[in-house]
């Protein structure tokens, strides 16, 4: 039997996904989080033995479509109310 390539093994995807963990951490707003938790499906999808045949273009196209939705879901759930950016209409000097 032949060993998996490395983009194949579900460990390595979980260990990618926490390292992006531990990125969000120290550069907080939901930046890497998310590419944190599409990476960490995809360690979960090669725990299916069939998943493990899947190309690397294809796991990173799936990674990159899971990681999209879960940003947006915690864009649209974590957001603050009201979080859009300040304008100021008057200068303090008129």
């Amino acid at each position: 039997m032949d060993p998996l390539p490395l983009f194949a093994i579900w460990w390595v995807w979980i260990a990618a996904a926490l390292g992006l963990a531990i990125l969000e951490v120290l550069a907080p707003g939901f930046v890497f989080l998310g590419f944190a938790i599409g990476t960490a499906l995809v360690g979960l999808l090669l725990l299916i033995p069939a998943a493990t045949s899947l190309s690397l273009s294809l796991l990173l196209l799936l990674a990159a479509g899971l990681s999209l939705i879960a940003w947006l879901l915690l864009r649209r759930f974590f957001a603050l109310p009201g979080s859009r950016p300040k304008t100021f209409d008057h200068d303090i000097n008129d």
